[in-house]
């Protein structure tokens, strides 16, 4: 069976993506180990679209008064 091969992204080395590589899309367990470190530390971000809700400005009022306005079940 022909595996396709893709690059891994914190090191660009060529691996098949098969089932068989846990740490796939990364060639090994290490370069898994350093995206999600670079991850933690922030390096990464996903930009947000403009005027979104920022969870950050969200005060204990504005929580509490969407519970309130939420308070019948779920249809």
């Amino acid at each position: 069976m022909n595996f396709k091969l893709v690059r891994c992204p914190q090191c660009g080395k060529s691996v098949e993506y098969r089932p068989e590589n846990v740490a796939r899309p990364f060639c090994s367990p290490r370069c898994k180990l350093l995206d999600l470190g670079a991850w933690a530390e922030e390096k990464y971000a996903i930009a947000a679209n403009a005027g979104s809700n920022d969870l950050a400005e969200l005060t204990v009022d504005d929580c509490a008064s969407e519970l309130a306005s939420n308070t019948g079940p779920a249809s």
